[in-house]
């Protein structure tokens, strides 16, 4: 924790120094509002905001039951109260400087003695940051802090926290998504409106007190948060504690929530929203709130109030803020990306006329030093490597396709470091050989197969298979992870495009082994891999146990796939969210008794390194045999991985049988 400058030392609020401002634009007084930015926009079935209140989402073989409305034991909550801490704040606009206690929806007060900033003890910093979330409908607090100089440790434990409230509202959104459209199928409910699982999954969140930082507003960097993390949905931002207002521009402490009545700017979200706004990455110009008609055409004047007062109040006392960026993204699931770009310091401010002729309020944002480099930029970088729209190429490519066209996409081989090129002298594997008696085992190939000439629907053969759910959505994201996956094999008529057949369509994203001074070589992404997608088999040779334990004696590179963590488990794990959850345990796996030989022949995945926090799980599928005791190793994302950033996976610890871990790197 750092010693912030103590706003109570200032009894009297600056504002006056500003009043020249506020009295020029007091010809047309506009209506009081928050900075909005444009909505997430959804595909056409997903268009609509709010669900039928009387709809079970049941699920017999999910082991819970999603029900929408809110649990008993809760406040009474409506639909849309996932917008509640939007309505609060514009009340509290039209009192802000009223000088009286705040009251909200839940009756509770504020205190206006409270402190603005206040330090937190070294021994409380895991339950003031984290544990804030085991409050149920937590209403925000009015305490800034500053988290700073974590450790190791510390850094670790935030991001596992983050980790895992992402990965819950990310499995929740696409179950929601899932069950809604086996509704529409069915035609149970007729035409009823079609469910947002992003707006849902936040709402059975925050009712559940699964929120994070709600107890503390953070100034500065929120633990756990990396910049360059990248957000689909303004409503997983609010669930983290980034930007704690749903559609905003401008997240703040009110005057009412500061002792001294002067509010505080924590984090804006650009996103191209103001006409006025100018970006050139390490530098923004940044229009303020207000004066914007229904059609977000700047239409009166704007006042120096509420958000905009709070950006100028940050600059006056040096207060960073986060900055997110928002803009349109081809193959996202809500049509924009958001990325957490860092902090800024508000540097300047002013009024002027602006395009639309009437007075805005500006602020110079300029990005502070020794920081990582921006997420957006670094995404724009790749989008330009894809299209070929580089002026010139990156030094350092030694290949530009080392599986030699056997991916459905190219790897790429980067070597900035040194001359080695060592990726290149193994045979490119895509698919893992197994011994010739797999197949023979448990028949013919799949045992049948489906006839779903079309594509397999619900409650077909490969269904049933499964435990009766399919384990992807119609996007092909892993639901929940399961001990094992029944893919749609040779034996089945469905077509290719089956909503079955994920993993055994190759990949599909541009990977690149790099050169690295900390691991060796490792494994990043050209492209942005939305959390639950598929990214790639881990491939190599199949050994029995014999086998491997001859080939271990000459000193070749063997994997041992029973000593992978079990992510799998993680991934769906809504057991915050549902108390009759239970993990998945169908079908029973007997424990992994093989090695793969990954000495002479692999794939991009044998370069992917180690991580106790890693963001890839590997899941068990079968699809061209039966041998369940021989089963495919698929990996999926954990969490939304940016472009360039390292892939990485858990590789276990040692037994008694591989007396070391073995991992190529």
């Amino acid at each position: 924790m750092t010693s912030f400058i103590d706003l109570n030392l200032y009894p009297d609020s600056p504002v006056s120094e500003t009043a020249d401002v506020t009295t020029a634009l007091t010809l047309t007084v506009p209506k009081l509002e928050p900075k909005e930015e444009p909505f997430d926009e959804l595909p056409q079935s997903h268009n609509n905001l709010h669900t039928n209140p009387n709809l079970n989402y049941t699920n017999p073989n999910l082991n819970f039951t999603l029900n929408t409305q809110p649990d008993a034991s809760h406040e009474h909550v409506n639909e849309t109260d996932v917008y509640s801490e939007f309505n609060r704040i514009s009340k509290m606009f039209q009192t802000a400087f009223s000088g009286k206690a705040e009251k909200f929806d839940d009756n509770r007060f504020i205190d206006p003695d409270s402190r603005a900033i206040v330090p937190v003890p070294e021994e409380n910093l895991h339950t003031a940051v984290a544990d804030s979330s085991r409050r149920k409908n937590q209403q925000r607090s009015g305490e800034l802090v500053r988290v700073t100089n974590l450790g190791f440790e510390d850094e670790r434990y935030f991001r596992h926290v983050v980790r895992k409230t992402r990965m819950m509202y990310d499995s929740l959104r696409v179950l929601v998504n899932m069950e809604d459209e086996k509704r529409k199928n069915s035609h149970v409910f007729g035409r009823s409106r079609s469910a947002r699982g992003d707006l849902r999954a936040a709402t059975v969140m925050k009712e559940r007190g699964l929120w994070l930082n709600r107890d503390k507003r953070i100034v500065g960097a929120i633990p756990g948060v990396y910049v360059g993390d990248i957000f689909f949905f303004r409503m997983e931002i609010c669930v983290v504690g980034m930007h704690g207002l749903p559609q905003a521009g401008i997240d703040y402490l009110t005057s009412s929530q500061s002792s001294n009545g002067d509010p505080i700017a924590t984090s804006i979200i650009v996103s191209g929203g103001y006409e006025d706004d100018q970006d050139a990455g390490d530098v923004i110009i940044y229009t303020g709130h207000g004066g914007q008609d229904k059609y977000s055409r700047q239409a009166n004047h704007q006042r120096l109030e509420g958000g905009n007062l709070a950006m100028e109040r940050s600059m006056h006392y040096g207060i960073e803020v986060r900055v997110v960026r928002g803009f349109r993204y081809e193959g996202s699931p809500s049509g924009k990306v958001y990325v957490y770009d860092g902090l800024y310091k508000v540097v300047d401010s002013w009024l002027e006329t602006g395009k639309s002729g009437f007075g805005v309020i500006k602020f110079k944002l300029i990005r502070m030093d020794n920081q990582p480099e921006m997420g957006s930029a670094i995404l724009k970088y790749a989008e330009s490597f894809r299209k070929g729209s580089l002026q010139s190429m990156p030094r350092g490519y030694a290949s530009m396709d080392i599986s030699m066209k056997k991916e459905n996409m190219p790897v790429f081989l980067f070597n900035d470091i040194d001359d080695n090129h060592e990726p290149t002298f193994y045979e490119y594997l895509a698919t893992s050989v197994f011994p010739p008696f797999v197949y023979h085992h448990g028949g013919n190939g799949n045992n049948g197969g489906c006839n779903c000439v079309g594509g397999c629907t619900d409650g077909c053969f490969c269904a049933k298979r499964n435990g009766g759910e399919f384990a992807y959505d119609q996007s092909g994201l892993l639901v929940r992870g399961k001990p094992l996956i029944f893919e749609c094999g040779p034996h089945c008529r469905c077509p290719p495009h089956c909503r079955n057949r994920v993993s055994q369509n190759g990949v599909k994203n541009r990977f690149e082994v790099f050169r690295s001074k900390e691991t060796g070589w490792g494994v990043r992404s050209l492209d942005l891999i939305q959390a639950g997608s598929f990214i790639c088999e881990y491939t190599g040779v199949i050994l029995t146990r014999e086998q491997a334990q001859l080939f271990s004696m000459n000193g070749d590179s063997l994997i041992y796939p029973n000593r992978f963590g079990e992510r799998w488990a993680e991934w769906g794990d809504l057991s915050q969210i549902f108390s009759d959850y239970e993990r998945p345990s169908y079908p029973s796996v007997p424990p992994l008794d093989f090695a793969m030989d990954v000495s002479r022949m692999r794939n991009v995945a044998c370069y992917m390194s180690h991580s106790v926090c890693p963001n890839v799980l590997v899941q068990l599928v079968l699809y061209d045999h039966s041998n369940i005791a021989f089963p495919h190793l698929m990996l999926f994302a954990m969490e939304n991985i940016p472009p360039m950033r390292e892939l990485s996976l858990d590789y276990g610890e040692a037994d008694e049988w591989t007396g070391k871990l073995s991992i190529c790197n």
